[in-house]
């Protein structure tokens, strides 16, 4: 009895320690939820308040800061804070330069690192974003050559996006040349489909003409309308009608925000091996999808077994608001137009690097595997002792082989502009937002808003609802 006493506390032992150590191998996404309430409920001050007090708290770690930074960054900008959310979304921008060749080369010399506990080095389209966030910060500031910056820099991030994936593809594959475990598998990185982003020559347009540049305002517009006929896998909707000069009134632009960008989910599968086939099938696991598959690869194995893993797949945070009008001095001028879906964009841009993640979770998935089943056969002694190993070894394969669902929460989803031409004068501004059926969900307003003759007149609101 004290020997298996023994053993049995050793098991559980052994079992605890991994279920403790399991911290840095899964998302920490509870925090999220008072912080997006508080938000969802107008008060984004508040909320950047909460966020501070959740980083004090350690729910972002040192791997996590390019997180905090993004989350940061947008919750001051909501909250009118606009140089708090300069300083946050460069520090965001500084940090994915940083850490992106770093972790591709961490993650492709050692298979079995967990991507949750390498540091975070961010999405394409987070990055985009937030130098367009920080643009629309710097045009709040009237500084327009920092918000030129922005966007500049933002514009060639696109331009550099293939060659960026271009070349982790061939990190990684170097990597698995090199790899001891020998995990037979060839990547190439997907084609990226885009290269011109709405917003940002929307931006830089408006910018050219309140500067006088009207040339390089016109082709700005001509950029923005390629943008529209060369990529409709992005922009599935009609072009807004926009207007950057008027021969005799003032041009009054409002950028409208709404709702919430996607955020990452696990898309749990099951790897099952065919030694005499030379074959790794995955499976959906779930009894909805049991045994239907979601791809196979050519791969020796040298047992036959069946486990699971997870991956990362974006899903959509659906918005409420379905209309945008304005008004000026109580009266309807008109409603803002559709302009970017962040949703495609990140749909997108992540499946440049979709593959690459699913590759690396099956090479890791297959060696610990093989590593588990090895284990628990060398442990199979017939008697509980060894069953209650068995089931440790199972308990730490399927825990550090948790999907990494970090990501920035606070992007908006969609992006509506409108360009309204009016008389120079004081107008009091409404925003109002409203659902499909026409229910009233809130309101901006700008009272006594000087709309000057010449320059910028451009207004921003949201609805994160």
């Amino acid at each position: 009895m004290r020997f298996r006493t023994g053993i049995l506390n050793c098991a559980i032992v052994t079992a605890l320690t991994l279920l403790c150590g399991c911290g840095s191998v899964s998302t920490k996404r509870k925090f999220y939820e008072p912080i997006t309430a508080e938000l969802h409920s107008g008060k984004p001050g508040s909320s950047a308040a909460m966020l501070e007090r959740a980083r004090e708290e350690d729910e972002y770690g040192e791997k996590d800061r390019l997180v905090y930074f993004l989350d940061a960054g947008l919750l001051n900008h909501y909250a009118d804070s606009y140089q708090v959310s300069i300083d946050k979304l460069q520090l965001a921008e500084a940090a994915a330069e940083e850490l992106f060749t770093k972790s591709i080369s961490k993650a492709a010399l050692s298979l079995l690192l967990n991507d949750n506990v390498l540091d975070y080095s961010g999405e394409d389209y987070e990055i985009l974003y937030a130098n367009l966030i920080n643009a629309l910060n710097y045009i709040h500031q009237d500084r327009f050559d920092d918000a030129f910056v922005e966007i500049r820099r933002a514009n060639l991030k696109l331009d550099l996006l293939e060659q960026k994936y271009g070349d982790a593809a061939a990190e990684f594959q170097r990597g698995l040349e090199q790899d001891t475990h020998q995990v037979n598998i060839t990547f190439e990185a997907e084609k990226v489909r885009f290269q011109n982003d709405a917003f940002a020559r929307y931006l830089s347009m408006h910018m050219y003409a309140a500067d006088g540049k009207m040339d390089d305002a016109r082709i700005d517009h001509e950029y923005l309308t390629k943008a529209f006929q060369t990529q409709p896998h992005i922009y599935d909707f009609p072009m807004p009608e926009v207007k950057y000069y008027s021969e005799d009134k003032s041009v009054l632009s409002i950028v409208g925000l709404a709702g919430l960008c996607p955020i990452k989910e696990p898309l749990r599968l099951r790897i099952r091996t065919d030694k005499q086939l030379n074959l790794v099938q995955v499976l959906y696991d779930g009894p909805e999808k049991e045994d239907v598959e979601y791809g196979h690869l050519p791969m020796r194995v040298s047992e036959d077994y069946y486990f699971k893993f997870a991956i990362p797949v974006l899903v959509q945070r659906p918005s409420r608001v379905g209309r945008i009008k304005v008004l000026v001095n109580g009266e309807s001028i008109g409603q803002l137009q559709l302009l970017e879906d962040i949703g495609k964009v990140a749909e997108e841009t992540f499946s440049a690097k979709k593959s690459l993640i699913y590759l690396r979770s099956l090479a890791r998935a297959v060696v610990k595997g093989l590593a588990a089943h090895r284990m628990k056969e060398k442990n199979d002694d017939g008697n509980f002792g060894g069953w209650l190993k068995k089931v440790a070894i199972d308990v730490a394969t399927d825990i550090t082989e948790d999907a990494d669902l970090r990501c920035g929460h606070f992007l908006p989803g969609m992006i509506y502009v409108g360009d309204f031409e009016i008389e120079p004068g004081t107008y009091d501004i409404t925003i109002e937002f409203y659902d499909t059926y026409g229910n009233f969900i809130e309101r901006t307003d700008y009272e006594a808003y000087q709309l000057q003759e010449r320059g910028l007149n451009m207004l921003r609101a949201y609805s994160v609802k």
